[in-house]
């Protein structure tokens, strides 16, 4: 990624050479566009972290977040193209989604281990019990 090419940069060299990476992005978008014209996407993500991130990466590349009063916090909207979408965007945005889960799980399990309680293990899965046939409750025949 761009990203880590400048963060692990040791030379204005290198800087240099990501920065042109991020520009040719940039001008990729600007042809995405007119062959294929931006189109309103509603995209929903699964929790705030998740949806900083989108936000993030749309903001990165020039592209206005936005959502309609009455949508869920989760919900962000913004004219893409297709093309953008699937070849950039969403791979992107897997890649620094699945980063993000894995820090948030190792922090999460420290946490619980060092914090709150050392057993982090799962709760233990268990038989349901049989439940009574109805005709055996004292519940009346309304309620039923």
């Amino acid at each position: 990624m761009i990203e880590a090419l400048y963060a692990g940069a040791t030379t204005e060299g290198e800087k240099v050479a990501a920065e042109r990476a991020r520009n040719r992005i940039l001008e990729r978008i600007k042809q995405w566009e007119e062959e294929d014209p931006p189109v309103e996407y509603r995209f929903s993500m699964a929790d705030m972290w998740s949806r900083k991130v989108f936000v993030a990466l749309l903001r990165r590349y020039g592209i206005r977040p936005y959502r309609y009063s009455g949508q869920r916090y989760t919900t962000v909207m913004a004219k893409v193209s297709k093309r953008f979408v699937d070849e950039t965007l969403w791979p992107e945005y897997q890649q620094f989604s699945e980063t993000l889960r894995v820090y948030l799980s190792e922090v999460t399990d420290r946490v619980v281990s060092q914090v709150i309680h050392q057993d982090s293990s799962e709760a233990e899965v268990v038989q349901k019990p049989l439940a009574l046939p109805s005709e055996h409750w004292d519940v009346p025949p309304s309620l039923r």
